[in-house]
């Protein structure tokens, strides 16, 4: 049996996808894509009336409300 030497290889990077530069660049581009969706459909947003917008709301605080903490089991 040899021994290798196993100290040239760098461990795996640890840490978040959405702090990578990979994720920073996902970011960047659906920003830029909700940006553009909501320039061209500006005229729904505003004059559709104020039902969409209320829908869109709810839907947007029972999500940040419900989940509690994503696995906290405390």
């Amino acid at each position: 049996m040899t021994n290798h030497d196993h100290s040239g290889h760098e461990p795996p990077p640890s840490g978040s996808f959405w702090r990578s530069r990979t994720g920073a660049v996902l970011i960047a581009f659906l920003a830029v894509g909700a940006l553009l969706l909501a320039y061209e459909h500006r005229v729904h947003i505003f004059v559709g009336g104020w039902f969409p917008a209320v829908q869109l709301a709810l839907c947007v605080g029972m999500h940040l409300f419900q989940h509690r903490g994503h696995g906290d089991r405390s």
